[in-house]
């Protein structure tokens, strides 16, 4: 949502210097030259920290009145020169800024966006990359147990992964925003910090209190780490070591839950003594009584190691005052720890990876119960039958952003039990096992994500006793898939086929704990299947009477990240389309349950009035060789061969676009098509690769009957067309080509629609799901009703009796009485011996 100059806010940003007069003015100039947002909203202030040496001239000289200069009379750190900035400064929004950063030109603009759009957020979090934009400084906040924040993922290439918003902790002082008041509420950045981890400590207070801080990837700003610093500070870093350890006791003591803290506080003191003799490497037995007489007389200890035993002692003296602090946030929060632990990420990770240390880590994390506190990251296994590879089909794909998107909370294996696995490179644990290999898996994990035909390989999980947390995808209603794909097949055998993978589904089903489907119209479907298994009962409908907690939606997703070209396209493939041709792309396989018959004729009618048109089929053959073709694309290939058109208007990919090359494809086409017949795996599919038309922009043109067709109609995103009528879907294809402002219409119509279907917002029932797992209600061991029917009175049994042999007598007369009551007879006597046997 764009803002208007009407209503933006004045915004005030604060760079605070000290002795780096360079970095300063080069951050300053590109505040006030390089951004887009209104510069009479934009309010620059520099606090020079006593540096002493000049700076406070060199920026008045080279900025003028475009700054406001303030000149501290002492240097008060990172955190009390933003403070000072801050009581300065008139704008809503403070915005903080290291001096050796630089701006992107919407850094102020995206991250005002979401700060007006969004009330609940109090703070926004900036993507911050190195320098030269290669790698990453900050696009996601962890905090370890002890209390040391650090950047998830950082040091590691920028990827469009990062790209996702997401909610935070907190972000680096380096570059975020906050709103004035609420920055005025919390007394600023914890001065006593002086510089490292104020800004953990504030978005910690911040979450606390019920506010939100929201990572946003537009807002980007580039840094030169600790460039700031590095003139201040020894080659050892001595001076920051003892900060950071200090700090985190500080920010830790302050922000836990009393609880909490009475558990964590002995442990993370001791782990900071073992981490300073492990980080010089110190033999801590050498005064050990029986060791008498080999120690000398001087013991040399390195900077670094007494940099953890000063942080202590200085812990120590700031007690009584931190006492005060830490007694005004407890009466002020909101919010539990254990509402924050998966804003932690990764409570558990040891941060530094010194063996000693490593050892004493698992010893306190053991002895003091550090994992009931905050829970070692939830263990998610992602199972599929699907080839997870370069070139992968939507069930793996499915999979792998499943894994990916879990992955930011939680420790993911995603799992294939696909013989042709050659996974690319992946942020998560990717295994490649067996059948009878997958079951080390499952115990492995908490919680249990699979689709397909995978639970079959795991008899132990489909036992109706497993306590396993299991949550099964299906997305693909694949007993109405396969009615369509076996015609060809024997009637008896694809009976039995069908009938088999309707068991597939039907144990899933009476088995899983929370089930994930693709559309509305799929909820439908699989309410009905759940209630015909007995699901559907009072246990479950009392528990949510929406049934939202047993069964969601969960869409297939796109990427965050607008698609870029990094490789070869289609007029790359295939010289013969030319620059100025138009390119109708059909980004999917060929299945029987498509119908590429009616694009091929209605494409054959088209050229006669545009003999530009072309028509490319991304991939003709499965990913996966066991996948054999189906004959609707060898029939597809015949039609075109037939009318003249292959290799002139139609063109086909004999191969597979890999994954993370299928864009390249998407940007040289103008309009992405499919249809299909009209059946019922039509009315409950979800075409997977529709999607990619939103990610690219595409003008839609597809067969009416399924969620896709409703989606176009009704968001205006291309045209809907009758099955199998050739003349309608060559009339729209000429629209989406050839008519200017339709087309333009279609895209404009795509952008606001596609962010509902990034992969973070698709998969949010199940990340909410995996942040609080629990058994179907009618799963939870002991479940049992409350309360038993009255038991009838004798003489209420005999009226009772009377009645229903009047009913029987009227119904059959004598020999209906005699079927009933011999009936009965039998099912007494089994009863019978049903108490005899127990």
């Amino acid at each position: 949502m764009a803002l208007t100059d009407a209503v933006l806010p004045l915004v005030s940003v604060v760079v605070v210097n000290y002795r780096g007069a360079e970095h300063t003015i080069t951050c300053l100039r590109a505040l006030a030259a390089e951004l887009d947002y209104p510069a009479e909203l934009l309010e620059l202030i520099c606090v020079d920290n006593a540096s002493g040496d000049g700076s406070a001239e060199r920026i008045r000289a080279a900025l003028g009145e475009r700054v406001t200069l303030i000149e501290s009379p002492q240097n008060t750190g990172f955190a009390g020169g933003c403070n000072l900035g801050a009581r300065r400064a008139n704008g809503s929004v403070l915005a903080f800024l290291n001096s050796d950063a630089r701006p992107h030109p919407r850094w102020v603009s995206a991250a005002v966006e979401v700060l007006a759009t969004q009330p609940g957020i109090g703070a926004v979090a900036s993507k911050v990359l190195d320098w030269d934009g290669e790698r990453v400084d900050f696009t996601d906040a962890g905090l370890t147990w002890f209390g040391m924040g650090y950047s998830h993922g950082g040091g590691r290439p920028d990827a469009p992964e990062r790209d996702t918003a997401r909610d935070v902790l907190f972000g680096t002082g380096a570059a975020m925003f906050v709103r004035a008041g609420l920055f005025a509420e919390l007394e600023g950045f914890d001065e006593r910090f002086f510089m490292f981890y104020e800004d953990v400590d504030l978005g910690w207070r911040l979450n606390n209190r019920g506010w939100r801080f929201r990572f946003e990837p537009g807002s980007v700003a580039y840094h030169r780490h600790h460039a700031a610093v590095s003139d201040v500070d020894g080659k050892d870093s001595a001076r920051e070591l003892y900060l950071l350890e200090r700090n985190a006791l500080c920010a830790l003591y302050k922000n836990l839950e009393d609880e909490t803290l009475a558990r964590v506080l002995p442990a993370a003191l001791a782990l900071a003594v073992r981490r300073a003799t492990a980080r010089g490497d110190l033999d801590a037995t050498q005064l050990e009584m029986n060791r008498a007489g080999e120690e000398a007389p001087l013991l040399s200890v390195p900077r670094p190691t007494m940099a953890g035993v000063f942080a202590i002692d200085q812990f120590v003296e700031l007690l009584p005052r931190l006492r005060e602090s830490r007694e005004l946030e407890q009466r002020e929060r909101t919010r539990t720890d254990a509402d924050l632990v998966t804003l932690m990420r990764k409570a558990l990770e040891p941060a530094y990876p010194l063996p000693r240390y490593l050892a004493a880590h698992d010893i306190l994390t053991e002895v003091f119960g550090i994992g009931e506190v905050f829970g070692r990251p939830r263990r998610i296994a992602v199972l599929t039958g699907d080839a997870v590879a370069e070139r992968m089909a939507g069930p793996a794909i499915r999979a792998w952003h499943t894994a990916e998107v879990l992955s930011v909370e939680h420790t993911v294996r995603l799992v294939s039990v696909n013989p042709n696995n050659a996974p690319p490179d992946a942020s998560f644990e990717v295994h490649a096992c067996t059948p009878k290999e997958l079951h080390a898996h499952v115990d492995w994990a908490d919680v249990v994500v699979l689709q397909g035909h995978t639970l079959q390989m795991v008899p132990e999980l489909a036992r109706m006793d497993s306590r396993k947390i299991l949550v099964c995808d299906v997305y693909d209603p694949m007993h109405l898939e396969l009615l369509e794909q076996s015609k060809q097949a024997p009637e008896a055998q694809r009976g039995a086929d069908v009938a088999g993978v309707t068991e597939v589904l039907n144990i899933q089903l009476r088995r899983g704990d929370f089930f994930l489907c693709a559309s509305e119209r799929q909820r439908h479907f699989w309410l009905g299947h759940l209630a015909a298994l007995g699901r559907i009962g009072p246990g479950i409908y009392d528990t949510d009477p929406t049934m939202r907690s047993l069964i969601a939606e969960v869409p297939f997703g796109l990427p965050a990240a607008q698609p870029h070209r990094n490789g070869p396209g289609i007029r790359d493939a295939f010289p013969a389309i030319g620059e100025r041709d138009k390119v109708i792309l059909w980004a999917g396989g060929v299945y029987s349950w498509f119908d590429p018959l009616t694009l091929i004729r209605a494409v054959d009618r088209l050229r006669a009035d545009h003999p530009d048109v072309r028509l490319v089929f991304l991939g003709m053959r499965h990913p996966n060789p066991d996948v054999p073709d189906m004959e609707i694309a060898v029939r597809t290939r015949q039609l075109a061969g037939s009318r003249g058109l292959t290799g002139k208007h139609v063109f086909f990919n004999e191969g597979w676009v890999p994954y993370t090359e299928r864009q390249n494809w998407l940007l040289d086409a103008d309009a992405g098509v499919t249809t299909h017949f009209q059946h019922v795996e039509t009315e409950f599919a979800f075409r997977t690769r529709v999607l990619d038309y939103l990610w690219s922009g595409l003008p839609i043109v597809t067969t009416d009957g399924d969620s896709f067709a409703d989606l176009v109609r009704a968001e205006r995103l291309g045209s809907v067309v009758p099955a199998e009528d050739a003349e309608a879907l060559a009339a729209a294809l000429a629209s989406v080509l050839y008519d200017e402002s339709f087309a333009e219409d279609c895209v404009r119509n795509i952008a606001a629609v596609r962010e509902r279907f990034t992969w973070e917002h698709a998969l949010a029932p199940l990340l909410a799901f995996c942040r609080n797992p629990r058994p179907a209600a009618d799963r939870l061991a002991g479940a049992a009703p409350l309360t038993e029917p009255a038991r009838a009175t004798l003489a209420q049994g005999v009226l009772r009796d009377i009645g229903l042999v009047r009913e029987y007598l009227a119904a059959g007369g004598v020999r209906e009485l005699g079927r009933r009551a011999g009936g009965r007879v039998r099912k007494l006597a089994s009863n019978v011996r049903s108490r005899r046997g127990s």
